[in-house]
């Protein structure tokens, strides 16, 4: 990553993995909090907490979202869904450690097709530590944008998961808020019943795209015992509040296939991985 795209702005940021958000952040996850102290390695996805946007209220978009620092432009498209991500994870932060953070814009698309408008907007980040002047964390995100209609969910047959690791998740109302809270995310198809069901058509509040892959990487580290270096994200389709979600990992041909499912067992997101 070299900066902005095309001349765009770039915004840049500090942000310290204090030791009291990192404890919110095990408890979210209902582990001890005090098994974590000042100066300890950071678990891996647990940066999610320096990705915030520090955006004003009357800045917000009409849903909510706060952004990641930089103004995602509107397209007269005015849904967004997170479509998936890629990140690198180079070197260990420590719980205290502070970072300078970048944002830019790194790719807008247009991918219209059969006359139903849409655009990728890919934003780019580094972490980069203040100590070390080492970039720790790479990460680029994309997201859709789609025009005002209802989402429209695609015909689906449960199908039984082959796969020799698996946990199942049912991500509640409050796993949703807590992490909404911890990344400042105001996003109310996490958050609003009512907007979700009736202005954007899903059947319930969507599971945080970020807050799925957190639940990988803890998957990853707890279930498997491994450590990732990278990670990239495919989304397939949302899922949603209360439903069940599950993690599957598989070892095929020396490599780890890792994806998650939605209730009815079908693929909701694709992950490739590479570990130590």
């Amino acid at each position: 990553m070299i900066g902005p795209a095309d001349g765009g702005v770039e915004h840049r940021d500090t942000e310290t993995m204090t030791l009291s958000s990192v404890r919110r952040i095990a408890c979210m996850l209902d582990l001890d909090p005090t098994l974590i102290d000042e100066g300890d390695i950071l678990p891996v996805g647990w940066h999610f907490i320096a990705m915030p946007a520090s955006t004003r209220r009357s800045a917000l978009r009409h849903d909510g979202f706060p952004g990641l620092g930089v103004v995602i432009p509107d397209l007269g498209l005015p849904r967004l869904m997170l479509a998936g991500r890629n990140v690198s994870y180079r070197s260990g932060l420590r719980v205290g450690e502070t970072v300078e953070r970048r944002s830019w814009i790194d790719s807008i698309k247009d991918k219209t097709a059969d006359t139903r408008p849409m655009a990728l907007v890919k934003i780019a980040h580094e972490l980069r530590s203040i100590s070390s002047g080492e970039i720790a964390v790479a990460e680029t995100q994309t997201y859709i944008l789609l025009p005002a209609s209802a989402y429209q969910p695609g015909a689906g047959v449960k199908m039984p998961i082959d796969a020799s690791v698996v946990r199942t998740v049912v991500p509640d109302d409050t796993l949703l808020f807590q992490f909404s809270a911890l990344g400042f995310n105001s996003h109310k198809i996490h958050l609003d019943r009512a907007f979700a069901r009736e202005i954007e058509g899903f059947p319930d509040l969507v599971v945080n795209g970020g807050l799925a892959t957190l639940l990988l990487t803890e998957f990853v580290r707890l279930d498997l015992g491994l450590t990732l270096r990278s990670l990239s994200v495919r989304n397939i389709a949302p899922l949603f509040c209360d439903r069940p979600l599950t993690l599957a990992a598989d070892r095929r041909n020396g490599k780890w296939q890792l994806s998650i499912h939605n209730e009815a067992g079908n693929v909701a997101a694709e992950v490739e991985v590479e570990t130590e």
